[in-house]
């Protein structure tokens, strides 16, 4: 059994249908891509899977749990983490209270303890390894609005692990970012990979294709491919559309 499962979504706002009959599977350990041109329904699915937005129709299953329907706080608690698009820290906040604010302990005391908590040296020691995962041990004493673009990503994927999650969303990680980011970032996920699950949508194809185990191709709000990378690079369609090519990352 997959550890998450999407069985024939549905999704519209209105009169636009936004995802129609969307099935996918999300097996442990690996690292599962979405992929399709924009407008295609890949945020939306990601919205719905992640407690956003709830579905029209069909179910949402984490370990042969029925989740539909839930809110993203009670997904959370589930052991579902995501990063979005956009950015979401504490701006004036320092990277480590920014960690320190998503660890489970210090969440279920309440947003205006974290004075108390900076203080407890064992929860502090929680905080400081999970930014040593990402890479900013040097910078924990930084406000997160003082950090370069690609570290306040970084940083954001550290707040979502801090959670400790069974599965791990990224929306658009390399949204953003040159070259020199990416490829940090590239090392950062293939470390991650090892003890996380981890569904990751990105536009940038090269980068999830040196990534993914598997990837699933959502156009017109459908999943119109599923395979491995090599397999969707050998899919005629996906080939004619361009969204397998490849170039520098």
């Amino acid at each position: 059994m997959a550890l998450f499962e999407a069985r024939n979504l549905s999704k519209r706002f209105g009169d636009r249908v936004v995802l129609e009959d969307i099935s996918l599977k999300f097996e442990k350990n690996e690292l599962s891509g979405i992929m399709g041109p924009n407008g295609a329904g890949k945020s939306t699915c990601f919205n719905v899977l992640t407690g956003h937005f709830p579905p029209d129709r069909g179910q949402v299953i984490l370990d042969g749990e029925d989740i539909t329907g839930l809110g993203p706080r009670q997904i959370a608690r589930k052991g579902i983490a995501r990063s979005f698009q956009i950015i979401s820290l504490f701006d004036d906040f320092t990277a480590l209270e920014n960690v320190l604010l998503a660890l489970p302990e210090v969440r279920s005391l309440g947003f205006h303890l974290l004075r108390d908590i900076a203080g407890d040296s064992t929860t502090v020691a929680k905080a400081l390894d999970v930014i040593g995962r990402v890479g900013l041990r040097a910078s924990a004493d930084v406000r997160s609005a003082s950090l370069p673009y690609g570290e306040r990503r970084s940083l954001e994927i550290a707040v979502a692990l801090a959670a400790r999650p069974r599965i791990l969303f990224l929306d658009e990680p390399t949204q953003g970012m040159g070259a020199d980011g990416r490829r940090h970032l590239r090392d950062l996920i293939k470390q991650l990979k090892r003890d996380f699950t981890i569904v990751m949508i990105e536009h940038d194809m090269d980068f999830l294709f040196s990534l993914a185990d598997q990837i699933s191709v959502i156009h017109w709000g459908q999943v119109i491919a599923q395979g491995t990378p090599q397999q969707l690079q050998a899919d005629p369609w996906v080939r004619r559309s361009g969204l397998g090519g490849t170039r520098d990352a």
